[in-house]
């Protein structure tokens, strides 16, 4: 039997991108809005509550808004809003995040995907916590640099249209410290002291990598750049879509520069350590399109129904 599937704001980037994804599948039948009609209250009600999962592609009130209208308790609604990512209820639609995390998402009824940001940061930081290695209260900085496509249509059309100057070098923003993505990076790491997280977008279309650098000295006694190689190992053993890459990349340092696109079109996440006698520097790279907003809500709805994990992915 085929499982009913609507994507509420499919004409969003999100929204078309998961479209693509279930368009291979021969599993679920894709319930579709007609154009005319996509603000229509009442047609939307409908085709939310026909659904087993629903993907809400919306801005974070018209989210909320869609919540309220289901009123089947079979319908799975997959947020990709950053409406309800820390709020009691719901579970975080990240499978790796911890043991146990899984076993959620197949029961959830409400789950909220994770930001692309909040994905990477969140990969880095939850295994350190967890072993012991990073202290909750640890004040942590973070950079992360993104192609333009995760600021949405408007900005794609900026960059794409060409001839602003401004836009051909790379653009450091949040400037006011007040990242939507922060209150999750902290309520998923278990990290007590808000970090400071700097955001850049660039001149490319997708591809994001968030550095997160250490000093020894901040380290739980005894931790190095080997005891966090191996906390990652541990916690990512087994993981098809996150790949822990060797202590100090021999490849990536033979470069010289970290690939920011190299997981473009994968739902792959690539988690590095490098290191010197005295700093640490911590890296995670994905395709903000895929692991870092459409490939995260498909591979979490395939958790959901018990179907691998992977599929169409």
């Amino acid at each position: 039997m085929k499982h009913a599937v609507f994507v509420d704001g499919q004409e969003g980037t999100t929204g078309l991108r998961i479209h693509e994804y279930l368009a291979q599948r021969s599993d679920v039948e894709v319930l579709r809005i007609d154009p005319e009609r996509r603000k229509d209250a009442a047609e939307r009600a409908r085709l939310l509550n026909a659904a087993d999962v629903a993907f809400l592609c919306l801005p974070d009130a018209a989210a909320r808004e869609a919540v309220a209208m289901v009123t089947n308790p079979k319908t799975c609604v997959i947020d990709a809003s950053t409406a309800h990512r820390t709020q009691p209820g719901w579970v975080f639609g990240l499978p790796e995040l911890a043991p146990g995390q899984r076993e959620k998402l197949r029961a959830a009824k409400r789950i909220a995907n994770p930001g692309c940001h909040a994905s990477a940061f969140i990969l880095l930081l939850r295994p350190l916590v967890d072993a012991g290695i990073v202290p909750p209260s640890l004040a942590v900085s973070a950079q992360s640099i993104t192609g333009y496509s995760g600021g949405g249509k408007k900005m794609i059309e900026q960059y794409q249209a060409g001839g602003d100057p401004v836009l051909t070098a790379p653009r450091p923003y949040g400037l006011a410290l007040a990242h939507k993505h922060v209150p999750e990076m902290m309520a998923h790491t278990g990290l007590t002291t808000k970090p400071l997280f700097m955001p850049i977008v660039s001149n490319f279309y997708k591809g994001l990598a968030v550095t997160v650098p250490l000093h020894g000295a901040q380290l739980a006694v005894g931790a190095s750049a080997e005891t966090i190689q191996r906390a990652y190992e541990r916690h990512y053993e087994g993981e098809r879509f996150v790949r822990v890459m060797p202590l100090r990349d021999a490849g990536t340092l033979e470069y010289g520069f970290l690939d920011v696109q190299a997981c473009n079109d994968t739902n792959r996440v690539d988690v590095f350590v490098f290191a010197n006698d005295t700093q640490v520097l911590l890296a995670a790279r994905l395709d903000n399109l895929g692991k870092g907003a459409s490939g995260a809500a498909v591979q979490a709805m395939n958790v959901h129904l018990g179907a691998d994990e992977g599929l169409g992915l």
